[in-house]
């Protein structure tokens, strides 16, 4: 989670902007080969702009879960672990909202699928919204459900916790669906608040059940949708399979992803302390696998000609780079120099292939006292808000909030403020009420 926020502005650049980058390029290309294909009589029903858009945005869900375990297993450098698993968390969340602001683009006029700039802004309002609404929803969710576990005796009932957490997370779904929002992206957000506050709040024996829980849970639906898009593949009855499209879309992802990673880490690279090495870019342009996401964006909608052929491609896709590309990642890493076997909690070394550091910003150098979490500002000042506000709010760790907030705030920072935080920083409860007495009367005065 820390090498996460550490490197969050990056993987914000390559969910969002890369994402959207990526759709757009495999969208236009796809349409050149559906143009092509008509020129050569290939294509026997329509194929609109719109559904080639949507294409792009559905197949750019990476889902690199084959190279992430096997990262996870080597213990590869864990800020390209953070770059990638971040990345493909959050450009699912993208890639959803996208195709849907995408399927509700509504030109007025008779011609449902020309450009209409009205309509353009309004499906972007609708992704922003989406998004916002859902972003929200996870978080709030999560934020009431660090307050319960916090402030109530939950920590005497293991189970009851694990169970509230457990259910926390599947109401977050259930009410972003019903709101009109999308679940997936909700349950994320809700996930990350609940990692980073709930998780802490929970007694030793609920954390352990809560894990277990959620890794079983995962090892089950993993194996379950990879069986599930085995047996489409020989069981959907509508297969569309086109080789010219197929072609064209392996040849789409390929620039998409080069032209979604080169560019973005090169203008990255301009604000980073750290940059990110060649050996770092290769590794992600050739970790861009696409999985369940991209599978179950495509299932969605089977009913015509296009979705048809979308979806029997996306099958293909899917398969190739799960068998192909996912078992290539251990050549790749010692082809490309990149570390295994790293502490994670051990600093990059100064002068990497991966990870190289500008001269000045090393640890001799004028600046050599900042610490890790100092090294991006965005983290920098994230840090700094969570930990002397939100932390001490939302969980029992943290500085009191005696210390942190303004005198006119004692009475709401002592509400706030866990007898553990007082025990962990070493300060007696009785602070809380000395240190805002002092300071509304300061000695020497009458």
């Amino acid at each position: 989670m820390r090498h996460f926020f550490r490197n969050l502005g990056s993987i914000l650049a390559y969910a969002f902007l890369g994402t959207a980058v990526s759709c757009f390029i495999i969208g236009n290309l796809m349409y050149g080969v559906v143009k092509l294909m008509k020129m050569v009589g290939q294509l026997s029903d329509k194929f609109y702009y719109t559904d080639c858009l949507f294409f792009g945005a559905i197949i750019s869900a990476t889902d690199p879960v084959t190279v992430l375990a096997i990262f996870n297993e080597l213990h590869a450098d864990v800020d390209l672990y953070a770059l990638l698993f971040g990345e493909s968390v959050l450009n699912d969340a993208v890639a959803i909202v996208l195709s849907s602001s995408i399927v509700a683009y509504q030109p007025a006029g008779l011609n449902t699928h020309a450009f209409d700039a009205a309509a353009f802004f309004k499906s972007v309002g609708i992704f922003l919204g989406i998004f916002s609404g859902s972003f929200t929803m996870g978080a709030v969710t999560g934020v009431v459900t660090a307050l319960v576990t916090k402030f109530t005796k939950l920590h005497c009932f293991p189970l009851l916790e694990t169970a509230l957490f457990f259910l926390m997370s599947w109401s977050t779904f259930l009410l972003a669906e019903a709101c009109g929002f999308t679940g997936v992206v909700a349950v994320l957000f809700c996930g990350i608040t609940q990692a980073h506050y709930t998780y802490n709040n929970l007694s030793v024996e609920s954390r352990s059940r809560t894990k277990q829980l959620f890794e079983v849970l995962h090892f089950l639906a993993e194996n379950f949708i990879f069986s599930y898009m085995g047996l489409a593949l020989f069981t959907f009855q509508k297969h569309v399979f086109s080789p010219i499209f197929i072609i064209g879309a392996f040849v789409a992802i390929f620039l998409g992803r080069a032209a979604h990673i080169y560019p973005l880490s090169f203008f990255l690279n301009l604000g980073r302390r750290h940059k990110i090495g060649w050996n770092f870019q290769h590794m992600m342009m050739f970790s861009g696998l696409r999985g369940a996401m991209a599978f179950a964006l495509a299932i969605r909608d089977t009913a015509s000609y296009a979705r048809q052929m979308m979806f029997t491609t996306t099958l293909l896709i899917v398969f190739f780079t799960v068998w192909i590309v996912g078992g290539g990642t251990t050549p790749m890493l010692s082809w490309l120099n990149i570390r295994v076997g790293v502490d994670p909690d051990q600093d990059p070394p100064p002068n990497n292939d991966s990870f190289q550091v500008l001269q000045g910003d090393g640890p001799d150098s004028a600046g050599g006292n900042r610490t890790k979490q100092e090294s991006a500002w965005l983290f920098r000042l994230w840090y700094s808000f969570d930990h002397n506000y939100l932390k001490p709010i939302l969980t029992h760790s943290g500085p009191p909030l005696t210390t942190t907030l303004p005198t006119w705030c004692g009475l709401l920072a002592r509400c706030l403020t866990s007898p553990q935080v007082y025990d962990a920083s070493g300060l007696p409860v009785s602070f809380a009420m000395s240190s805002h007495s002092e300071l509304k009367n300061p000695v020497g005065k009458t």
